[in-house]
């Protein structure tokens, strides 16, 4: 494991027991969300990075009992929390690295990741294994449920023009590794990043 999973890992899993209850407030954000995906019934879809499943229940209204929900996290304590909230009766729990995704190509319609991107050790890399699991015309959404400067603000530092999710930055990063910026927010309420897989 990289030292980038083992911090990871060990960040999560300190505050996994905690998780939901730090955040409570959250639930309408998510599904908003979600709704902006646009999934129908029967889709598959793929939580990112899911930690305790509070986007599955909303993915699992969205696609209906026919469709396929699934949630990815590289944290055993986050997917147990999951499990104890009962989420994992909306999507299958899957304990993986998004970098190493165990999906066929092109096998879903879309990707929902709540702040999985400040995660990731080799962004564009990761975001073209995320890629290859989507079929053409599927759906990234990028999402957090404050924005940049909300986020920054609560995290004690500075933001600035390299941030990785400023809009000319993540414009570049989806486009690099094979995806097409369709919309992008940046508000104290919500961050949410839209993208659509180049055919």
């Amino acid at each position: 494991m990289s030292d980038d999973h083992t911090h990871v890992q060990e960040f999560f899993t300190a505050r996994a027991a905690g998780w939901d209850r730090s955040f409570p407030d959250d639930g309408p954000a998510y599904a908003a969300a979600v709704a902006e995906l646009g999934l129908r019934e029967g889709g598959r879809v793929l939580d990112a990075g899911c930690g305790t499943g509070r986007a599955l229940p909303a993915l699992r209204a969205a696609v209906g009992p026919s469709g396929v929900v699934l949630g990815a996290d590289l944290t055993p304590a986050m997917l147990r929390e999951a499990a104890r909230a009962g989420r994992d009766a909306d999507g299958a729990l899957l304990l993986t690295d998004v970098a190493a995704l165990p999906l066929r190509s092109s096998s879903l319609d879309a990707v929902f990741a709540a702040g999985l991107i400040a995660h990731l050790p080799r962004p564009a890399e990761n975001l073209r294994e995320i890629a290859r699991v989507v079929r053409p015309g599927g759906v990234l959404a990028l999402f957090h449920p404050i924005g940049r400067a909300a986020l920054a603000a609560r995290q004690g530092r500075e933001l600035t023009p390299d941030d990785l999710r400023a809009e000319p930055n993540l414009r570049a990063l989806l486009s690099e590794a094979g995806w097409r910026m369709t919309s992008y927010v940046d508000e104290d309420t919500r961050f949410l990043a839209l993208a659509v897989l180049a055919d």
